[in-house]
């Protein structure tokens, strides 16, 4: 216990620091026609957690030093393109160098060669989702604090990871919420933030499925990917927009720009949704794979209806 406490006395320090420095050197975000908030905000507050992944691998025998150096590299990249903006084809080469280092980790075969190209491509979908759900206070924090506790409770069972990875990201987590789980943010993850999150929930979900052969373990992220999807779609089909682009037609955005729902009450909804499918993930890991694809089958139309739905209904002028 003291040892938590210790890494969240150093987490806050950090994360105090940073928003001082980040004011000071104008590391910050303006409001756009885009954007959900309305005020210059602080951006790359999602620092604390690649400094989380890294207390742990210093603190915990040097576990995982694929998965790390992965994290070092993407953080880097990203946390220059919070500052300077870079262009994609700068970032994706370091996504793919993470995810690839992540594979190396988990010691995923090689062969047949297009399951490990459907992973690569899957880690790089699965990192820039969580870079393009993070639009509204909290919801980066609340939906991955979510993900993780899913992580957290079969592996209390497996024994598949060391928990202090899980655990310390919480902490981390926990003192990034102090700053963005309000009303008015003090500051956003920025990229830093969301695509190391989206790497470790990666590195988490496939070293799950493989260790367990579970194919439902891909559910403990089916809100954030159902949104991510059923957007993805909707501009290629029907707003032809470039799916780089800055927009706003997921539904949590159209929630509080159509319904004005706050931020805080619809990042709840997406953690609570996801807490919910995580119980039914609990349940029924161990089960068949033909019980376990069913099951998976059934949750993406349910989520898929429900998004198809709310995408009708609310249309933004």
């Amino acid at each position: 216990m003291e040892k938590y406490f210790f890494i969240l006395v150093v987490i806050s320090i950090i994360s105090y620091l940073y928003l001082k420095l980040a004011v000071k050197f104008k590391i910050i975000d303006k409001p756009n026609q885009r954007s959900s908030h309305t005020k210059i905000t602080v951006r790359g507050g999602g620092i604390v957690f690649p400094v989380a992944i890294l207390l742990f691998f210093f603190l915990n025998d040097y576990n995982y030093p694929y998965f790390t150096l992965g994290v070092v590299f993407i953080s880097i990249i990203s946390f220059l393109d919070d500052i300077y903006t870079l262009s994609s084809k700068v970032r994706f080469p370091f996504q793919l160098l993470a995810v690839l280092l992540i594979l190396i980790e988990i010691g995923l075969p090689f062969y047949p060669i297009y399951y490990y190209v459907f992973y690569v491509l899957f880690g790089v979908g699965i990192v820039n989702m969580f870079n393009f759900m993070d639009g509204i206070n909290g919801i980066t924090g609340v939906y991955t604090i979510s993900v993780l506790l899913g992580f957290y409770f079969i592996n209390d069972v497996e024994h598949l990871v060391a928990e202090d990875l899980i655990i310390y990201s919480l902490i981390s987590l926990a003192v990034f919420g102090f700053y963005n789980f309000r009303k008015k943010a003090l500051f956003f993850a920025g990229d830093i933030g969301s695509i190391t999150l989206g790497v470790l929930v990666f590195f988490l979900l496939i070293l799950f499925i493989f260790k367990l052969s579970s194919p439902l373990i891909f559910a403990l992220v089916i809100v954030y990917g159902g949104d991510a999807l059923i957007t993805i779609l909707y501009r290629k089909i029907y707003t032809k927009e470039s799916v780089l682009d800055a927009h706003r037609h997921h539904i949590y955005q159209k929630l509080v720009d159509v319904k004005k729902i706050s931020h805080l009450k619809v990042s709840l909804m997406y953690a609570f949704l996801q807490i919910i499918v995580n119980i039914i993930v609990y349940k029924s890991y161990n089960l068949d794979i033909n019980s376990q694809i069913y099951i998976f089958i059934s949750l993406m139309i349910v989520f898929f209806s429900i998004y198809l739905y709310l995408f009708k209904r609310l249309k933004i002028s």
